[in-house]
């Protein structure tokens, strides 16, 4: 069975993934993988080098991902090309993972940490959808927590599908306001059922 967990921005996807992999699920990153894919020298780095300068680069030639996170949360068109040029590396080695996964473990749960997963059309390719959910408020304030001013937090909320879209679109949904024992025993919920579902298919 395969899983897409998505949510907002700094809504705590990657702690309700972990929590998934503590459980047993076999966890993919989407974010691992697309910082895999623009390694300097790989393919994607060098596109996005030619596409957005050798400014974005750290002193060792890896991407700054603040500096371009910086120039495309600002138009619209250059985070398009980004993506052209990123999501298709990821789909591919997500692909590989997973039959990787399945070829072990055929009755596995695969749970894809997936931002975009709305967004990207990858909802497509996934059995249910899980949710994580933290208000506006509480984003904008995680968000400022990490360094970024209102501005640029509010530009990256906003380049994302609204929360509360992705809300009617889910299978389950994650509150993660409260305590991380709160969180915890909501995954563990969902995680039971999805063993369920599993093992009736």
């Amino acid at each position: 069975m395969i899983v897409g967990l998505t949510g907002g921005i700094a809504t705590g996807k990657s702690t309700v993934a972990r929590m998934f992999g503590e459980l047993g699920a076999h966890v993919i990153d989407f974010d691992a993988l697309a910082r895999q894919a623009v390694e300097p020298g790989k393919p994607a780095w060098q596109e996005i080098v030619d596409c957005f300068g050798a400014g974005i680069l750290n002193p060792d030639r890896t991407i700054n991902r603040q500096k371009l996170g910086r120039l495309v949360f600002d138009d619209p068109e250059k985070l398009q090309k980004l993506n052209q040029i990123v999501h298709p590396r990821v789909f591919a080695m997500d692909r590989q993972v997973t039959e990787e996964i399945r070829q072990k473990d055929p009755r596995a749960i695969i749970v894809k940490e997936i931002p975009l997963l709305l967004e990207a059309g990858a909802a497509r390719g996934v059995d249910k959808v899980v949710v994580v959910y933290a208000s506006p408020e509480e984003q904008l304030k995680r968000l400022l927590s990490r360094g970024l001013t209102s501005e640029e937090a509010l530009k990256r909320m906003r380049a994302q599908a609204p929360l509360d879209q992705k809300v009617r679109l889910a299978d389950y949904v994650i509150y993660n306001e409260g305590s991380m024992e709160e969180t915890r025993r909501q995954v563990e919920e969902v995680y039971a059922e999805l063993l369920k579902l599993a093992s009736s298919r």
